[in-house]
């Protein structure tokens, strides 16, 4: 069972005092690698026999993990991380129930979910420790410019950058997820469906395809002075109705950045040459850099 999973399936089982107990073992994750146990009533405002309850409770259903070392002590996983963050979207009236999931990948999970109003979202679990941490450091700069950056804490700011990215970018009316709202690791977004570019055999019309990604990219570039800096044809979405959506932005760089250039063209060659081995459509990728850079 996935991290998302066990948080989903929980989550409606605690109570006030353990969704206080998770608060408190965040808050005092950054003064220690494990909270102390015997700091936990005060910290907690609970007795001691309540709080040992609550930290069993939170054990049992998969949400801290226990240490014994030189002394006893308590961390989130990412179960319990995500509860917190779960329970932030709930009380914010964002969040009403979750469906099915719509991916898993190597640095996310998205799944299905409802608002109170009914109305569908996606919701995005970051999960950047399953990437190796130098990996993830040489390739993130927002984490590389940190000495000491836990698994927890680089997930939230990738969601961070993300959902600044889906603010910047949607309202020049770019093929992208509509920002809803973000708490720690998890954004929440416009509902997302179709399946993966790569997924495709065929398309229907793959130069009309390819015109509109090149669009959107160049709407991207000129009017909100955005880089994807990570595209490919994993990140592209063809959605029911063969249009695009373009997703994963956590790695988003603006015109500014003093490797813009070299990530545009990198993006650009990913697009440009995908389309050419699988579809067999050629297009320069100097034609398509001025295309897009072009005001």
């Amino acid at each position: 069972m996935s991290a998302a999973n066990t948080a989903v399936k929980f989550f409606r089982k605690l109570e006030p005092e353990d969704l206080r107990t998770l608060h408190v073992i965040e808050a005092n994750m950054s003064r220690y690698r494990y909270v102390p146990e015997k700091t936990m009533p005060k910290l907690a405002e609970l007795p001691e026999q309540e709080t040992q309850y609550r930290l069993a409770r939170l054990g049992r259903f998969k949400l801290v993990y226990r240490w014994t070392g030189s002394y006893k002590g308590y961390t989130l996983n990412t179960a319990g991380y995500d509860c917190l963050a779960i329970n932030a979207l709930v009380k914010a009236g964002i969040l009403e129930a979750f469906g099915k999931p719509l991916g898993v990948g190597k640095e996310a999970d998205v799944y299905d979910a409802l608002t109170p109003e009914n109305k569908r979202i996606a919701v995005k679990f970051h999960r950047l420790g399953r990437t190796s941490f130098r990996q993830t450091r040489r390739v993130r700069g927002y984490i590389a410019e940190r000495r000491h950056v836990s698994w927890l804490y680089q997930s939230r700011l990738a969601a961070e950058k993300e959902f600044q990215a889906l603010k910047l970018l949607y309202p020049h009316s770019i093929a992208l997820p509509e920002p809803v709202s973000q708490n720690r690791h998890v954004v929440a977004m416009g509902m997302i469906e179709g399946a993966e570019l790569a997924e495709h055999k065929e398309l229907p019309n793959p130069s009309k395809t390819l015109e509109e990604v090149l669009s959107n990219i160049r709407k991207a570039y000129v009017n909100a002075r955005v880089i994807h800096a990570d595209l490919s044809e994993y990140n592209i979405i063809i959605m029911p109705n063969w249009h695009i959506l373009i997703i994963d932005w956590p790695q988003f760089v603006t015109r500014e950045h003093p490797n813009a250039e070299q990530l545009l063209r990198r993006d650009m060659k990913n697009i440009v040459g995908f389309f050419q081995r699988k579809y067999k459509v050629k297009t320069k990728l100097e034609d398509a850099l001025n295309y897009v850079q072009t005001n």
